[in-house]
């Protein structure tokens, strides 16, 4: 097959698949909205941008159809998509994209200018200019990303001045996206060529042993230099294990910025340094005594992220010359089949002081890889009178299914792939993340975003240990991923108006609530659906939900109050008025059944259940007198004297407790029996 054709059947693929996912019942969202969302995921895949909001706006001069702000608020991407719907891909001209780039800017420009009083404000497009508006005297650097499938012509755009603050374009077309999915590469290939780039090369000293798997170089990097790649690369210059971790801290370092501004002379003694992994380096001289590095191919800040990021920032908030200061950098050259099992460890280490190990997001996690397992061997139940069986495909890295279907030789395997394992019951690492974090009533952290939600998903995942993934919680999972597309779809037919993605996510938030965690799974795994009483439980919920995030305290932006903790403390104390029929679908334990909660991952495996019975065997009259003594002897720490009272009012009322409580009422036990505390 030649490359064009392999572009087109790349191209149609996409199409198909948007096509079956705004069109499903599932998501009534317009295709273009759904191109966005795909496509999206893609340049989150490839480390170019962390999330999107998607949110379509259209208006004169002005067109929108995604956002999203840095974890700092200094930086905005903007998201522009041209969807052609056409198969073999069709140019975009350079009068198409022009266009496009300055309907961007032009909504930009009113965003800051205030465009958000004339918008109905219970609408998301009224979020995302007010948002954007609050942050005019913030923002340092913005990205404004065209989205096609179509092909753009090469050709250099260069955006209007924008309130001073530092704009760029980015082009995402058709043959860009193939050319990063096709080749099997996590992120997209990053070339520095310092000559090219900054006029100079960078001198460092060879550590090459030549009986090591990798190659190691130190090397002094000035800071205006490191600065000027952290402005065109970003957040891609932090590898991906880590990345997420370094953004969550947020603001600039005020010790690295303080040394910056007073005393930037003193900064190569002041700071560590950065370690950083590459493909390949290349040198402008062959001489080891005075090697010159001239290019350098897929850089990758392990640690030292902080550092690269106060550079940037520093120098465009205050305006500050970076000449004088330079940055120590530890290299380290790792074969491409290595990367996978080396940089992981690299980032570990080097990061050990902050335990960014926690942050280690891999989809290779053994987790994921069972999860993907019971996927391709489990059948869900046969409906609708029929005994034809299906799949639910868990596509645990980006592309698996299409590569599975791509492996059927004939259309009629291909069909019977599709009849197997329909698209509409193919779900990610970020969907699995959603459903579960939702069910564990995290809705503000659902809100956040895909990638944060799975960002916070991998670190409890992480803290939570080994997690028993059987056929059981299999079946489970797929129940609350149905939950959650019936409630998409009820939601939908309400026609609210805006915010659905929070609207679902709080109101099965809050069913778990009410219902604490009773649902019974196993019927709706049983017939692959949930029943009218459910569906009408959820549409009452939702409309009390509506009402309820559409006015928020002290008129807040609503996107951002559905993020934090706070507007889910409040909506989970909501009073509904549902029907007593939904007693119907919960788990009956007054029959012997065994059942218990489902708590998601934190559902206690046999190991679990031990922990707990040993703790709970120990009296609640003792666990008060523990923390009594706590408190008089100043021993333990005041949360662990704080959880020995809770754990002695759960056990007197003849509560449950949970894992976590468990795992540290045995080290709580452990650490008053070797301070001489007696235990009867």
């Amino acid at each position: 097959m030649s490359d064009q054709d392999q572009l087109n059947n790349f191209s149609d693929q996409l199409l198909q698949e948007v096509i079956a996912s705004s069109d499903s019942e599932e998501h009534g969202e317009f295709r273009v909205n759904e191109f966005t969302r795909l496509v999206s995921e893609s340049l989150i895949e490839a480390g170019e941008i962390d999330d999107i909001n998607v949110c379509y706006y259209k208006s004169r001069g002005m067109h929108v159809n995604g956002y999203n702000v840095s974890q700092d608020d200094t930086c905005l991407d903007i998201f522009i998509s041209v969807f052609n719907q056409q198969c073999p891909p069709v140019t975009v001209t350079k009068t198409q994209t022009e266009t496009a780039f300055r309907q961007a800017e032009g909504m930009l420009k009113k965003a800051l200018g205030g465009h958000y009083t004339s918008l109905e404000e219970s609408s998301e497009v009224y979020d995302m200019f007010l948002r954007i508006h609050g942050l005019r005297d913030e923002l340092v650097q913005i990205r404004i990303y065209l989205l096609t499938d179509g092909i753009v012509n090469a050709g250099t755009y260069v955006p209007e001045s924008t309130s001073g603050i530092t704009a760029s374009f980015h082009v995402w077309d058709i043959e860009r996206l193939y050319r990063f999915v096709s080749s099997g590469r996590k992120f997209e290939t990053i070339e520095i060529n310092f000559e090219d780039e900054f006029g100079t090369t960078i001198p460092c000293l060879s550590m090459v042993d030549p009986h090591s798997d990798y190659q190691g170089y130190l090397a002094v990097i000035p800071g205006e230099i490191l600065a000027g790649i952290y402005e065109k690369y970003g957040p891609r210059l932090l590898e991906r294990n880590v990345r997420s971790f370094l953004q969550a801290r947020g603001n600039v370092n005020k010790g690295i910025r303080k040394t910056i501004l007073e005393e930037p002379h003193r900064f190569f003694a002041y700071n560590n340094g950065i370690s950083g992994t590459a493909d390949e380096i290349e040198f402008a001289d062959n001489s080891e005594s005075h090697a010159q590095i001239r290019k350098i191919r897929n850089l990758q800040i392990v640690n030292g992220g902080q550092t690269t990021a106060s550079l940037y920032h520093t120098a465009k908030k205050d305006k500050t010359d970076l000449k004088g200061i330079y940055v120590q950098a530890k290299l380290s050259v790792i074969p491409f089949e290595q990367i996978d099992e080396i940089v992981p460890l690299i980032s570990r280490y080097a990061n050990s002081q902050n335990k960014v190990n926690d942050a280690d997001f891999d989809a290779n996690d053994p987790f994921h890889v069972k999860v993907e397992e019971f996927s391709r061997i489990v059948w869900a139940p046969a409906i609708d009178g029929t005994n034809r069986q299906t799949r639910w495909f868990y596509e645990r890295a980006r592309g698996q299914y299409l590569d599975a279907k791509n492996r059927e030789l004939t259309p009629a395997k291909k069909r019977q792939f599709e009849a197997t394992a329909p698209n509409k019951q193919k779900f990610t690492k970020t969907d699995l993340a959603k459903y579960e974090n939702t069910w564990m009533q995290l809705p503000h952290i659902v809100s956040l975003g895909a990638q944060k939600c799975f960002t916070h998903f991998s670190l409890h995942l992480r803290e939570r240990g080994h997690v028993n993934v059987d056929v059981t919680y299999f079946e489970h999972l797929i129940a609350k991923a149905i939950l959650f597309k019936k409630a998409e779809k009820v939601i939908s037919d309400q026609k609210f108006g805006g915010y659905r993605a929070n609207i679902v996510t709080y109101t099965i938030a809050w069913l778990s609530h009410y219902t604490s965690q009773l649902i019974d799974f196993d019927k709706i795994w049983r017939e692959q659906n949930i029943s009218i009483i459910l569906q009408e439980a959820i549409k009452t919920i939702s409309i009390e939900i509506h009402k309820a995030i559409v006015n928020p305290p002290n008129a807040r932006n609503i996107t951002e109050w559905c993020k934090r903790k706070e507007c889910w403390d409040l909506i989970k104390q909501l009073s509904v008025e549902l029907p007593v029929k939904l007693d119907a679908e919960l788990i009956n334990l007054d029959l012997g059944s065994n059942l218990v909660q489902d708590k998601g991952i934190d559902a206690p495996n046999k190991e679990d259940q031990a922990l707990i019975l040993h703790v709970s065997g120990v009296k609640s009259e003792t666990w008060f007198e523990i923390s009594k003594w706590a408190k008089e002897t100043s021993n333990l720490q005041a949360w662990q004297r704080s959880l020995s009272f809770s754990i002695g009012k759960i056990l007197a009322k003849s509560g449950n407790l949970s894992y976590k409580q468990a795992k540290h009422g045995i080290a709580i036990l452990e650490e008053i029996t070797k301070l001489g505390f007696k235990i009867d």
